[in-house]
């Protein structure tokens, strides 16, 4: 079973409890996932099985989309509601005018410190291992850009936004930077993931639907092919001839085209992840 099978992560299990839970049912052993949730996350969580995963770093790469809900007047450790409160402040009146101020400031490209319970590695050890550990580090902040950032609603100690991010993104820190940007600290209290590179909710499968899916033999119909799961990526075509050569690694002529390209045979088989260098073809990962 090769493809990509977009799961609709539920609240509670780590997206590896969930790939741990795919491989088991399907009895396969290559599934990875292709960008973490945190536990009290929902939503889309593309899993690459079988041959997928040899594209699943790729897949990685596509920008985000989150629904979520921020709670004014308390920070907490982890920057989000499974965290220890470890400040409180009253949350001022709220405008529009004002929360447009702030959002304003976090649209963009700009630098963003990742939280302490994230699985960022420093120094070879994931940061969540030292904060369990007791222990905070400095962290080196690194650029993301925030496509979209929408105020949906909001009460006196809550807010409702929708964010389209890069890969990287820490919600739970835009929630925690916009409390202090306010005055009263704030943390995560809800996050849904609408949107993970080409993938979408409408494309995604209850958890609790595989075995059924399973038992009656319809769940290869949701995987999605190994080359649609990386349409984002512009195609380069190759003739026969060139589909051989490419499959041994030899470098062939391209169109110039920015970034990373798809390498496609003839009935549109995908035989390779490559960059066009000087008018010929670097191979990133070949697939044949």
């Amino acid at each position: 079973m090769d493809g990509v099978l977009v799961i609709d992560k539920p609240k509670g299990p780590t997206s590896f409890d969930v790939v741990r839970q795919v491989r088991s049912l399907l009895r396969i052993k290559k599934v990875g996932h292709t960008g973490t949730l945190d536990p009290m996350a929902t939503g889309v969580l593309p899993l690459c099985l079988g041959e997928a995963t040899k594209v699943a770093g790729f897949i990685t790469e596509g920008d985000k989309a989150y629904d979520a809900v921020v709670r004014l007047g308390a920070e907490t450790d982890t920057q989000d509601a499974e965290g220890q409160v470890t400040a409180e402040a009253p949350v001022p009146p709220l405008t529009t005018a004002l929360l447009e101020d702030v959002l304003g400031r976090f649209r963009g490209t700009f630098d963003q410190v990742p939280p302490m319970y994230s699985a960022v590695k420093v120094g070879g050890k994931r940061l969540y291992e030292l904060a369990r550990a007791g222990e905070e580090i400095e962290r080196a902040s690194r650029q993301v850009t925030v496509y979209d950032l929408v105020l949906r609603d909001f009460s006196a100690n809550q807010l409702r936004l929708s964010v389209r991010c890069s890969k990287g993104f820490f919600v739970r820190t835009l929630a925690y930077d916009i409390g202090r940007a306010l005055g009263c600290g704030a943390h995560l209290e809800g996050l849904r993931r609408t949107m993970s590179g080409p993938f979408s909710l409408a494309q995604a499968l209850p958890l609790a639907d595989v075995p059924g899916l399973l038992q009656d033999g319809t769940l290869a119909r949701r995987l999605v092919p190994i080359s649609a799961a990386l349409v984002d990526l512009p195609a380069v075509r190759v003739n026969e001839a060139d589909a051989q050569r490419v499959s041994h690694g030899v470098p062939v002529e391209a169109p110039s085209l920015p970034g990373r390209v798809r390498v496609l045979g003839p009935a549109d088989a995908l035989l390779a992840v490559a960059e066009v260098v000087r008018g010929r073809l670097r191979y990133l990962r070949v697939l044949v």
